[in-house]
């Protein structure tokens, strides 16, 4: 049993090591699929580039999306503030929200920057691309030192069709996989070291030592953790409630439930201060002494969720 926990705990402290080489292998599986399946390039000059571009970007741009959409970091920082914009601004600190979102913003890029890397190393997106170019300065580029054919047939070199000698047309497709697998290299030497950098920066910024930034980062996921479990257990038990007094046909029973403005308060952008040992919003709210402990008679809610506002 203690060699399982001791199992159990360095996969939870490795989950974000995992989570990443997840993503990378499904990755190269969709790559993998992209390039054999869907992918077929229409081998001339007017389609060529937008085509292989648009393999080689697209899935990016539509994995940055997903990553943004899917972070509740992003929503508990966005939501509300057209109604009341100093959120984004708790305390006249607007530097820190500005933080906190290019940290949502590059982690979303981390699958996008996964993407285009396997794509680039693989090269059959920049074949494509690249040879549809007409720009003078890119056809001499490739077929400097050749015949004249080279400029008419280098679109139809990604595919079987190029009039091409097998010697010239395998010399241009070289060409072509070493100039995509460098910019793809170029890519991954770059990303890591801005986030070398990027992480040094922060660590030596910070306002704390290492061990209690460990600890409120551990800290951290544990009260979402807890949230959630606690959440689900308080709702469960209010619908029961609601439930028993509609079909009971008698009046609910007490049931203590925050009010709007204590929601409002824990669901704030935290900014750590020396001055307080709190490690989150929620941790800061419990602790004040002069908390509102007025319930909260009816929810709060919109229209677009389905509960008249009150």
């Amino acid at each position: 049993m203690d060699n399982f926990q001791t199992v159990l705990r360095f996969f939870m402290n490795q989950k974000a090591t995992i989570g990443y080489s997840f993503m990378a292998l499904l990755t190269i599986g969709g790559e993998r699929v992209f390039s054999m399946v869907s992918f077929q390039c229409p081998c001339n000059h007017d389609q060529n580039f937008a085509y292989g571009l648009t393999f080689l970007l697209g899935p990016a741009a539509v994995l940055l999306v997903l990553g943004l959409f899917f972070s509740s970091r992003l929503w508990r920082l966005y939501t509300g503030c057209c109604l009341n914009p100093m959120k984004l601004c708790p305390r006249g600190n607007c530097f820190s929200c500005f933080r906190v979102f290019m940290s949502i913003f590059t982690g979303a890029c981390v699958a996008p920057i996964m993407w285009l890397c396997v794509a680039l190393l693989n090269g059959t997106f920049y074949e494509c691309a690249v040879s549809g170019l007409n720009d003078n300065l890119v056809v001499e580029l490739f077929c400097k030192n050749k015949t004249m054919k080279c400029r008419e047939e280098l679109a139809q070199v990604p595919c079987d069709r190029s009039k091409l000698s097998n010697n010239e047309r395998m010399e241009l497709l070289l060409m072509f996989r070493a100039q995509s697998q460098i910019l793809g290299w170029c890519i991954i030497i770059i990303a890591a070291t801005l986030g070398l950098l990027g992480t040094c920066c922060t660590n030596c910024r910070s306002k704390v030592s290492y061990l209690q930034l460990t600890f409120w980062k551990r800290y951290v996921e544990k009260e979402k953790e807890r949230f959630d479990t606690f959440a689900m257990e308080y709702a469960t038990k209010l619908a029961e409630r609601n439930l028993q007094s509609f079909f009971e046909n008698k009046d609910p029973e007490t049931f203590p439930f925050p009010n709007h403005k204590a929601w409002e308060e824990i669901s704030a952008l935290y900014t750590f201060s020396r001055s307080e040992q709190y490690y989150s919003t929620l941790q800061r709210y419990v602790e004040r002494t002069d908390r509102d402990f007025t319930p909260e008679k009816r929810p709060v809610m919109d229209l677009e969720h389905g509960i008249e506002m009150s």
